[in-house]
């Protein structure tokens, strides 16, 4: 029986380590498709066009957004997130649940256009460990740290929207967590719709007395 794979949003304050569980969850296990974002910041360092996210200019981003080109977008701290549409659905189509690393905005977007999406929101074991994250990155001046502190503060208020919360306290614990409630999804309704009608199908022939 082929399966359609499972659209997977994952979320989380900014610094609470998602990148590092996504990579980690995608190099462990055979059946994951890392959804590769757009963005119109410019690259940190070691990030590669491409690889980290399709690297933008305001301009093209924008472009995108009127050929609809995104399944979703949002703004974040100044800058254009968004997800490139055929990517995902093609990778689900052959079997690959596909993880998307979204920020809350576009993954409430998601949720309302897709209400199949399995949201997942990534949290720190409390505040003080999220800013203590943050300042050992070492990437970032002192400003945009309290911007991303703000803007974490903000974001917990969407936190209940989502269908699961994760803590990251463990990596290994986190990833192993993560993966199996992906792999529950396989069993619901949603994402057996092939499934069923093949068995509503094959079932007419029992109708006929009726």
């Amino acid at each position: 029986m082929n399966q359609t794979g499972v659209m997977v949003v994952v979320s989380g304050f900014s610094g609470v380590g998602k990148g590092t569980i996504i990579k980690s969850l995608v190099s462990q296990y055979d059946n994951y498709a890392l959804s590769i974002s757009a963005t119109s910041r410019m690259p940190r360092k070691g990030e590669c066009d491409g690889v980290h996210y399709f690297f933008k200019t305001r301009e093209q981003f924008e472009q995108m957004i009127q050929e609809k080109k995104l399944i979703e977008y949002a703004q974040y701290v100044n800058n254009y997130y968004g997800t490139p549409a055929d990517y995902v659905f093609s990778q689900m189509e052959a079997g690959k649940d596909v993880i998307l690393e979204i920020e809350v905005q576009g993954a409430l977007q998601i949720k309302h256009k897709y209400p199949q999406a399995v949201l997942v929101f990534i949290a720190p074991p409390s505040a003080a460990e999220l800013e203590r994250r943050l300042v050992g990155r070492g990437t970032e001046p002192e400003e945009t740290i309290r911007e991303r502190l703000t803007q974490a503060a903000r974001e917990s208020y969407y936190m209940d929207r989502y269908d699961y919360i994760i803590v990251n306290d463990k990596l290994e614990h986190c990833v192993s967590q993560l993966h199996d409630l992906i792999q529950c999804q396989h069993d619901k309704c949603a994402y057996q719709q092939q499934f069923i009608e093949d068995m509503k199908d094959d079932l007419k022939i029992f109708l006929k007395g009726e």
